[in-house]
């Protein structure tokens, strides 16, 4: 019988980290037969997932250029993807999430008459300009997509209050599938920053700041309440690996650089993330994928931004909403550093998000689809 091709589109690295397990468990497929294509809309830090995961993309459109916007983004990705789909005529696109490659490879897909996954679907703050631009991504994405694989039972509520039930499947999260990947007691670090740290001897704290909503003066706020728990904490050391962005690189030398306890380091390839947060004592961050990777490895989590489109992670008590002022972000960390009780309680908090079988779930669900088994996956059940 004739196998299903699976066309995967991404473009940056925390789409790469969370598809890269779901392009192996297709490759594993008797069913199906992988295509894997990237928009590069993040060039070196996608190389790195790419490099870490042995993946070797069959379509590569390279559109990244300095100072790209999310107009260019969008455009050059679009007219890539029309020229590859026409070559690759997939069954199937798979689309992850909430980026501009989201959105315009669903977009072109559609025009293709090309079912689309979406894998990630569900996820909603119900504000469209937080998080920007990628709350319309999702949505956008959730209108045209035919099958829609949400990590957890609220994600698929969310998609039935817009209408959207059918092709729904409950399956967990990639993110911890990837982990399951990547996690080792006896890694050892590469980068020199992270080899001189002593994580028996002092509190590691991991830091990530980089959303477009938070440029401005709550990025400013994020950076002052971190140098003044520096200067609080003498056992503290702070690890910010600083994202490629221009303004988020100015801005972090501008108000943290100089502090021998603050270190400001290149974006970690994948494995050496992941294993910096299974080593760390704290987490403070605005991504929304380490809300999910943290409650595996038993992290506590302070979210740096105004509200979260994962709250099941703040039901379960792993993460709490610390917003983006100053005052506030610093009295939640101090309750964390100097409370044991209030720390255990996180730490030791149920993972809402997956338990490493994502991938498993989503082939099923889409042999179910096209009709190569007659049941889709038994949901995930936090």
């Amino acid at each position: 019988m004739k196998k299903i091709k699976v066309m995967t589109v991404f473009g940056t690295r925390p789409e790469a980290i969370k598809l890269a397990p779901l392009v192996r468990a297709l490759e594993q497929s008797e069913s199906t037969e992988s295509i894997v294509c990237v928009t590069a809309q993040h060039r070196e830090m996608l190389d790195q997932v790419l490099d870490i995961f042995h993946i070797r993309p069959d379509y590569d459109l390279n559109i990244m250029q300095p100072r790209q916007t999310l107009a260019t983004i969008t455009e050059k990705s679009l007219h890539g993807l029309d020229e590859v789909l026409d070559k690759a005529q997939p069954d199937l696109v798979l689309v992850h999430g909430d980026t501009s490659t989201t959105f315009a490879g669903a977009l072109a897909a559609f025009y293709h008459k090309v079912p689309v996954g979406h894998v990630e679907a569900g996820l909603r703050t119900y504000d469209k300009y937080s998080p920007f631009p990628e709350e319309m991504n999702r949505c956008l994405t959730g209108q045209i997509a035919s099958l829609h694989f949400a990590p957890t039972p609220r994600n698929r509520d969310n998609l039935a209050r817009e209408g959207i039930t059918a092709g729904v499947s409950v399956v967990g999260n990639t993110v911890v599938d990837a982990i399951h990947m990547t996690v080792r007691p006896d890694f050892a670090f590469r980068d020199p920053a992270l080899q001189t740290l002593d994580f028996a001897g002092s509190r590691v704290v991991l830091v990530t700041a980089h959303r477009r909503e938070n440029y401005g003066e709550p990025m400013e706020n994020i950076c002052r309440a971190i140098a003044q728990l520096s200067e609080t904490y003498p056992d503290v050391h702070f690890v910010y690996p600083v994202h490629l962005s221009p303004y988020v690189r100015e801005t972090a030398e501008k108000f943290l650089g100089g502090n021998d306890r603050i270190h400001l380091i290149h974006p970690l390839a994948v494995d050496e993330m992941h294993n910096l947060m299974a080593r760390c004592y704290l987490i403070m961050t605005d991504s929304g994928g380490l809300q999910e990777e943290a409650p595996s490895l038993g992290k506590p989590v302070l979210v740096l931004r105004r509200e979260t489109e994962r709250p099941e992670a703040i039901e379960a008590g792993t993460v709490k909403l610390a917003g983006v002022e100053q005052d506030n972000i610093v009295r939640l960390a101090r309750e964390l550093f100097d409370d044991p009780a209030a720390y255990a309680a996180m730490a030791h908090a149920v993972n809402p998000y997956g338990d490493g079988k994502t991938s498993q779930r989503i082939v099923q669900a889409i042999e179910h689809y096209f009709g190569r088994r007659p049941d889709g996956p038994a949901p995930f059940a936090p």
